[in-house]
């Protein structure tokens, strides 16, 4: 086989977790008397952990503003993991095919690694039934986040693969970008959370529209 190991992304890739964020970020900002935001710019915002996420929120866009006062942030970090620990995994649901291919690929090892927090991921994974499908799991809280190469690198050395026969497949920059400092090979995925940017011009090894389109990447001999 060309791939000993593959490395997975959480949010974006197996699992549709926008609704839970933007509930949780609403009921935050509410708390603070700041105005509420709308699912799709929630969407735009997730992919770089909880603490990125909710000083987007405080800022009200993308670029995160200087002049956010640390209190405040502080403050808003804490209500938030308090909405969100109530709110996870209760709207989130698998992307069509997830099941179908991680079943496909039960010979084959498997990491997961995510930017997320591992009290919200162990949570998340557990209402999905997914736990089970990987050897090791980690998180955002663990080491350094992606697009850092350092998680990659960490699950390569554990599971005993040479990071030139792992492969990565995430839905965002900070995958492509993680995967290239690893000097690990990487599949794209165009349906998740891509801040509204065009994943190609990252040049990841493979584009893939659907789950399923993995599965002859990842059997290649």
């Amino acid at each position: 086989m060309k791939y000993d190991l593959a490395l997975f992304d959480l949010d974006g890739t197996l699992v549709d977790s926008v609704y839970d964020l933007y509930i949780a970020l609403n009921l935050t900002l509410s708390d603070l008397a700041f105005p509420i935001v709308s699912q799709r710019l929630v969407e735009s915002w997730v992919g770089n952990g909880i603490e990125v996420l909710v000083k987007r929120a405080l800022s009200g866009e993308m670029q995160i503003s200087e002049h956010l006062d640390k209190a405040l942030s502080d403050k808003a970090f804490t209500l938030f993991y308090q909405h969100y620990e109530q709110q996870v995994g209760e709207y989130s649901v698998l992307y069509q095919h997830v099941e179908t291919g991680l079943a496909a690929l039960r010979g084959m090892p498997k990491a997961l690694i995510t930017n997320k927090d591992r009290l919200f991921t162990e949570k998340l994974l557990d209402k999905l039934a997914l736990t089970s499908h990987f050897e090791l799991i980690i998180c955002g809280d663990d080491m350094a986040k992606k697009p850092s190469a350092e998680p990659l690198l960490f699950a390569c050395n554990k599971l005993n693969v040479e990071p030139s026969k792992a492969i990565m497949i995430g839905d965002s920059k900070s995958d492509i970008l993680a995967a290239n400092a690893a000097k690990i090979d990487v599949i794209a995925l165009s349906y998740g959370y891509n801040q509204g940017e065009n994943l190609k011009d990252y040049n990841p090894q493979y584009l893939c529209d659907n789950f399923l389109d993995i599965i002859p990447v990842l059997t290649q001999h």
